[in-house]
């Protein structure tokens, strides 16, 4: 079934079902190379799961529930189906309080990458897991938009002297830091292949992902000027509204700027322009670090060919 979280909605399934978990697959159409992340209530569920170290529990007391992932060194029960075949786990304990009282009355974690078929756009809303998924998801658990929008960070936690950030997002890099006391090591490289090399430690890792149909264009910055004198079948996505807005083709993510609103309302404007039939979509990102660098990561990822 379809339930909502804070960042995106998952698809989810019992994570000790490696029967289950293979269909996620099947339906999203995802490679097998891609792991998907285990919902829990909290850090006291971890201990049939993964093995913990103070690291970790430092940064669940701090951010649990919460956006956060922590990959980690998995225990047996968690099926290979689950990891990528990998000896490790990818965890977090949301804070949608529909996703919590399930995972409450199921009385088990849940497998749940997000809710579309694989490499589009993430869903934020029960109409876009009806619009990509249709009668391949017979339930969703319909939460209202998701509060956040953007995918959890994840932190590969299993040697706590050598953190590293594998994907940004809402909890940010400085963040994590001052909790742990050490600087996290980069992100990989992205991966260009999709299930067909080696399996990712954590998902959110290809280079291509969260992409619209439609041509995705980066700008560091955007020209309200240009943008009226650009051809009508290309749109424009600027971070604030411009003052110069009258134009049929431009549009913004939030009103004000908000670094907060832009990543809430950025990957259901992507589905909304990918739906106008224009021939490309030119989007300005986002400037400084913390939550621009998660809208960028996303942002870069749909711009991939």
């Amino acid at each position: 079934m379809a339930v909502p979280t804070e960042t995106v909605y998952g698809l989810a399934a019992n994570a000790y079902d490696a029967r289950a978990c293979r269909r996620i697959f099947a339906v999203k159409g995802r490679p097998k190379a891609d792991p998907l992340i285990v919902h829990v209530r909290g850090w006291s569920d971890l201990a049939d799961i993964a093995v913990t170290n103070d690291a970790a529990r430092a940064l669940a007391r701090r951010f649990w529930p919460g956006p956060l992932t922590l990959v980690l060194d998995k225990l047996p029960s968690i099926p290979d189906e689950v990891t990528a075949g990998r000896p490790s786990v990818a965890v977090r304990a949301p804070a949608h309080p529909l996703l919590r009282r399930l995972l409450a009355l199921t009385g088990r974690p849940l497998a749940a990458p997000s809710a579309n078929p694989f490499g589009y756009v993430s869903p934020t809303t029960a109409d876009h897991v009806r619009r990509g998924l249709g009668n391949k998801v017979p339930h969703i658990l319909d939460g209202g938009p998701s509060s956040i929008g953007l995918e959890s960070t994840i932190v590969d936690v299993r040697d706590p002297r050598s953190p590293r950030l594998l994907r940004p997002g809402k909890i940010t890099r400085a963040q994590i830091e001052k909790v742990l006391g050490v600087r996290l090591l980069a992100p990989p490289k992205p991966s260009r292949l999709r299930g067909h090399g080696e399996s990712q430690v954590a998902p959110g890792q290809f280079e291509r992902h969260y992409s619209p149909r439609t041509p995705v264009v980066l700008h560091a910055r955007l020209d309200p000027r240009q943008a009226a004198r650009g051809a009508p079948d290309e749109v424009w996505l600027f971070l604030a509204r411009p003052a110069a807005a009258r134009a049929s083709n431009i549009f913004w993510l939030d009103a004000r700027g908000s670094l907060a609103g832009a990543a809430r309302r950025l990957f259901a404007t992507l589905r909304r322009l990918d739906e106008g039939r224009f021939r490309k979509i030119h989007v300005e990102m986002a400037p400084g670090a913390g939550l621009a660098d998660a809208i960028n990561d996303r942002l870069r990822r749909a711009a991939a060919r």
